[in-house]
Order: structure tokens, then C-alpha cells, then sequence
């Protein structure tokens, strides 16, 4: 990676770091809190789908991962929080190697794939549900003990820095992704995984190292959110909601890019914010706007709203390059 590929990444940064020194509202931090790790979960997503091709419909089974492991860990064995973040991480990464490992071993590919993870994570729903090593039903508080060795914190905007300063990793990760050769085999076999073999690429090794990484990043979504929230259960750990969150913020920003999950995350959550400002809390606008907006994404923004302002962008330099009377001719 080069100076140039950083400095997009920085700015962002720093711009978002600042603004819990101007905006002090205690429902807006929530907001952006739940935002962050939302695009962080959707990275770990965009790391299979986008880049690799491989479209996952039960990112849950990592996102649950992670935050039953780090709750289960503190409450059952007194393990410290930070601790039990590493071993989250780790589990999701495992999770991951062995679904891909049965998944890809077997040849399983597009809808089948999407399927096959899908079941993953209502099987692993019903038995968090079912077990009582899990709470069950009931699920599991986490102890409120508001010190940072126990990843808690009396101010919401140092929680808002931390997942910050994960989402930057992660954004460093994906640039590393998308100029490495790693990347490159990734995107060979997203395109053709056959002609990708023929070229010598190990397609299962390339796609089982690409769902680690996802059930990693994903995982530590799901560990972030169970200590900001202090409380989980099968249907929030593993329930479908999180697994169209992380589908559709890539998918709405730009699927492939580095920053898209983020800005997908963003004009999701913001919008359905927004809505339900203007339309008194009507329960379920804000899954109305997620189609809504999903419906204009596929029918006019494919590359989703990063392809769209670079098409745009394209375009502009075009007739300026051209100039207005060449513009003219040319459209006729």
C-alpha cells in the first residue's frame, strides 16, 4: 500500500473521531455506535461477497459468534473482556473456516452457498435458543461493571472511539485486500473460478482464507455490540435482521469497494432515522425505506452509490474534456 491509498482512510477517520466533540446527544452516539458496527459487520461481509464473489445469506452465524462467545466467557468462566474479544474474533474465524471448509469442499456455489449459510445460522439460532449453557430463551446480561479493563466505559463517545479505531483496521485490512495479490485471486475467482484454476490459483484455499477473515471481522462486530448492549439473545445474536444488515449496507454502497459497507451503512440507518422522525415512529418504516432503497440501488445504481458518483464523476470530466458543442454533436 502506498501513502495514497492511506490517506482517504485518515481523513475519514479523524473527521468522524471529531464528532463526538461537537454532537454530545446521547440518542445520536447510540446512532452512530450501532452505524459503526453495523459497516464493521459489513465489511467482514464485503471481504466474501464483494470481493470474493461468494454471497452469504447467515452472516448471523458469525455475528452470534462472536457476541455469545464473549458473554459466555465473561459470565460462565470470568474471563476478562478483552480477552474474550481476541477469543470472539478467533471463534468466528474458525466458524468460518469450517463452514466454508463443508460448503466449498462439497463444490456449493452462488444461491447454494447463500442457502447453505443461511441454514448455518437458523440452526445455531434455535440452539442458543434451546441450550441453557446460552440463557436460552431469556439470553444473557452481561454484568455491569463500568471500568475499560472490562470494556466499558461511563462515556459513550470513548465506546464510539474504539469501534472507530476497529472500523479504521478494518478499512486498512480491505485496502490491503484490494491492492495484494491475495485480492487479486480473490477477484479471479469472484469473476471465474475455473479459469482461475487453470491460472494455478487453489480456489478453496483462496475462498477458506477469505471466510475467515470474514467470520473474524464479523465476529467482532457481533462482540462490540453484546458489550455496548450488555444483553443478547438467539434472536438478536443470530436472528435474520443482522444478516440483511450486512447484506444489504455492502450491496446499497457498493459492493467491492472499500469504503462502500461504510457509506452503505450510513444512508441506510441514516434514512430509516430520518423516517421515522417524519412518519411519528410507524412501526417497520425503516424496513420500508431498507427496500425501498435496495429496489433503487439495483435498478439504478449497480455499483452501488460509490459506482454511481464515480459514473457521474466520469461523465463530468467527459464534457468538460469534450466541451459543450462536441457533447451536443455526440448526442445525436
Amino acid at each position: 500500500m502506498t501513502a495514497r491509498d492511506l490517506i482517504p482512510i485518515g481523513v475519514l477517520t479523524v473527521l468522524a473521531a471529531l464528532l463526538p466533540l461537537v454532537v454530545t446527544s446521547s440518542p445520536v452516539l447510540n446512532f452512530l455506535v450501532f452505524m459503526l458496527i453495523v459497516a464493521l459487520g459489513a465489511q467482514g461481509w464485503n471481504i466474501l461477497g464483494g470481493f470474493g464473489g461468494q454471497f452469504s445469506f447467515g452472516h448471523a452465524a458469525f455475528f452470534g459468534t462472536g457476541a455469545y462467545v464473549t458473554a459466555i466467557l465473561q459470565l460462565r468462566y470470568g474471563v476478562n473482556a478483552w480477552a474474550g474479544l481476541v477469543l470472539a474474533v478467533a471463534a468466528g474465524a474458525a466458524v468460518g473456516w469450517v463452514i466454508g471448509f463443508l460448503s466449498f469442499r462439497s463444490g456449493l456455489r452462488g444461491s447454494y452457498f447463500a442457502l447453505v449459510t443461511l441454514a448455518f445460522a437458523e440452526v445455531f439460532r434455535i440452539l442458543a435458543n434451546a441450550a441453557s449453557f446460552t440463557g436460552g430463551a431469556a439470553g444473557l446480561l452481561i454484568k455491569l461493571d463500568v471500568r475499560a479493563a472490562n470494556l466499558q466505559f461511563d462515556d459513550r463517545a470513548v465506546f464510539y472511539w474504539l469501534v472507530l479505531a476497529f472500523v479504521a483496521a478494518v478499512l486498512l485490512l480491505t485496502r490491503w485486500i484490494q491492492r495484494s495479490r491475495f485480492g487479486a485471486q480473490l477477484v479471479a475467482v469472484r469473476e471465474n473460478e475455473d479459469a482461475a484454476k487453470a491460472l494455478g490459483v487453489n480456489s478453496l484455499t483462496v475462498k477458506l482464507r477469505a471466510i475467515a477473515l470474514s467470520g473474524g471481522v464479523t465476529a467482532l462486530s457481533g462482540c462490540l455490540y453484546a458489550q455496548y448492549f450488555l444483553y443478547i439473545d438467539a434472536n438478536i445474536a443470530y436472528g435474520s435482521w443482522i444478516s440483511v444488515e450486512l447484506l444489504l449496507a455492502p450491496i446499497i454502497g457498493g459492493v467491492g469497494t472499500v469504503f462502500g459497507p461504510v457509506v452503505g451503512a450510513l444512508t441506510l440507518h441514516g434514512l430509516g432515522e430520518v423516517a421515522k422522525q417524519f412518519a411519528g415512529r410507524i412501526p417497520g418504516i425503516d424496513l420500508i425505506v431498507f427496500g425501498g432503497v435496495l429496489v433503487l440501488a439495483v435498478a439504478f445504481a449497480r455499483g452501488g452509490i460509490l459506482g454511481l458518483l464515480e459514473r457521474l464523476s466520469d461523465r463530468g470530466r467527459g464534457m468538460v474534456t469534450r466541451g459543450p458543442k462536441e457533447v451536443s454533436h455526440a448526442g445525436r
